[in-house]
């Protein structure tokens, strides 16, 4: 079954060994100078005007605010001297907008309102913003549209930052706000591990819902911008679930047909939660065609509209609940082996472009000679941390060790957990 797998995955297009990392990393390099230049790249290359290079402040409490896709969170948190972050008086609410249309002014109302607990804490706040905005170098964002189906349309095109400010100093606080994207907090929080160990430089990296990275570059070399001081650094912020330079399978571009934004952010749409158990669903159809499973399975896999990702990844890990639909009675021994086989290079190849997507980063940075000094690489997303087929991280990890370890670069995998909140805090502290 194995090898008949391998067969019909390799003519369409789906193969892990065959992947030319090599030419993977060089594509990244030419599109992360392209963007970095103003040229056309399919990497957006977005300054954070953040810099990791700066001193954290300890023993000093800031306000943060986490805009997710689902919920709004609040929180003081401080650094301690050795670096450990220390939240109190976390809480959350669902995200303004999630449940039904606002006015910008019952948006940003609500914002304020949610911080009121907390607003007297510190005078500044810290604040992750998780949505497509470009930031300005006073470290405001501009939203550039919405996202995660948040029906605020009044918002886009506003100060995120300063619509927050107005708002409360209609409340009587006078504030300043550090609006950061999450991948780059997810950096910041490797820098609050950092305060403690000495790190050549950051990287951060999200493999959840969605992906994308974050790193650290030489403000001599973001020259799109004329700004810039030169000798200093700035986290700039990829958007890599954008790059196109990754060769999409004929199950890649089914299953792309299929969602709203058929042709875009397709790298994303290869390795995240979102997607791979979609991309798992579309292979198992066309086995289904093909004559891979019995009558029974195949009748009901093409019934199925979805797959969830989780489902997938369970039973393919070995680890499936007692409703996991590929325990179901139509489903005999060899129709079992069959998906195992079929679906489970969906997620090797999901460890590859990961790590390929790591190690362009950390190359980038052109820090991590020194072993003493070595890069760090702040991972956060449940896709990461979770995915057990094909021994997802040791894959990734594997891959990072043939891939820059060859290339002598030094560097360290970390995860900080509340990394979103912790960034923020870093952000407001620096």
């Amino acid at each position: 079954m194995k090898t008949r797998a391998e067969e019909f995955l390799k003519r369409h297009g789906l193969t892990v060994d065959g992947i030319d990392r090599e030419g993977l990393l060089k594509n990244f390099a030419v599109q992360m100078a392209d963007g970095l230049a103003g040229r056309k790249s399919s990497l957006m290359m977005i300054p954070s005007f953040v810099s990791p290079d700066n001193p954290v402040k300890t023993g000093t409490p800031v306000v943060v605010l986490d805009a997710g896709g689902t919920n709004l969170r609040a929180a003081v948190v401080q650094i301690s001297a050795e670096g450990r972050p220390e939240i109190g008086s976390f809480f959350k609410r669902p995200m303004p907008g999630s449940q039904g249309p606002l006015s910008a002014d019952a948006f940003y109302d609500a914002f304020a309102e949610f911080l009121m607990p907390v607003v007297e804490s510190s005078d500044t706040i810290g604040f992750c913003f998780s949505y497509p905005a470009e930031i300005t170098p006073d470290c405001d964002a501009r939203l550039l549209h919405w996202s995660k189906q948040i029906e605020v349309p009044a918002v886009v095109g506003t100060m995120i930052g300063a619509g927050l400010l107005e708002h409360l100093r209609k409340r009587g606080y006078e504030r300043r706000t550090v609006v950061l994207n999450d991948t780059v907090a997810t950096l910041l929080a490797g820098k609050s591990a950092g305060v403690a160990r000495d790190y050549s430089t950051y990287v951060g990296f999200i493999l959840g819902t969605g992906t994308n990275i974050a790193y650290t570059e030489r403000n001599e070399r973001i020259t799109k911008r004329s700004d810039l001081k030169p000798g200093g650094t700035m986290v700039i912020n990829c958007e890599t679930g954008a790059f196109n330079g990754a060769e999409q399978s004929f199950f890649d571009r089914q299953m792309d047909a299929d969602t709203n934004d058929c042709g875009h952010y397709t790298f994303e749409k290869m390795i995240s939660g979102a997607y791979l158990g979609r991309i798992g669903l579309t292979v198992l159809r066309q086995a289904v065609a093909e004559g891979f499973f019995s009558e029974p399975a195949a009748a009901l896999i093409n019934s199925w509209r979805t797959v969830s990702n989780k489902d997938l990844d369970d039973f393919c890990g070995g680890a499936p609940a007692e409703d996991n639909p590929f325990l179901d009675p139509a489903f005999n021994e060899s129709d079992q082996a069959a998906v195992v086989a079929l679906c489970t290079p969906v997620y090797q190849r999901a460890a590859v472009l990961a790590a390929v997507n790591i190690a362009a980063a950390v190359i980038q940075t052109g820090e991590g000679h020194d072993p003493a000094r070595p890069v760090c690489v702040n991972i956060d997303g449940s896709t990461y941390h979770r995915t057990r087929t094909g021994q997802f991280r040791n894959r990734v990890q594997e891959e990072l060790v043939d891939m820059l370890g060859l290339r002598g670069i030094a560097y360290e995998l970390i995860r900080v957990d509340e990394s979103p909140v912790i960034g923020a805090a870093v952000a407001g502290l620096m």
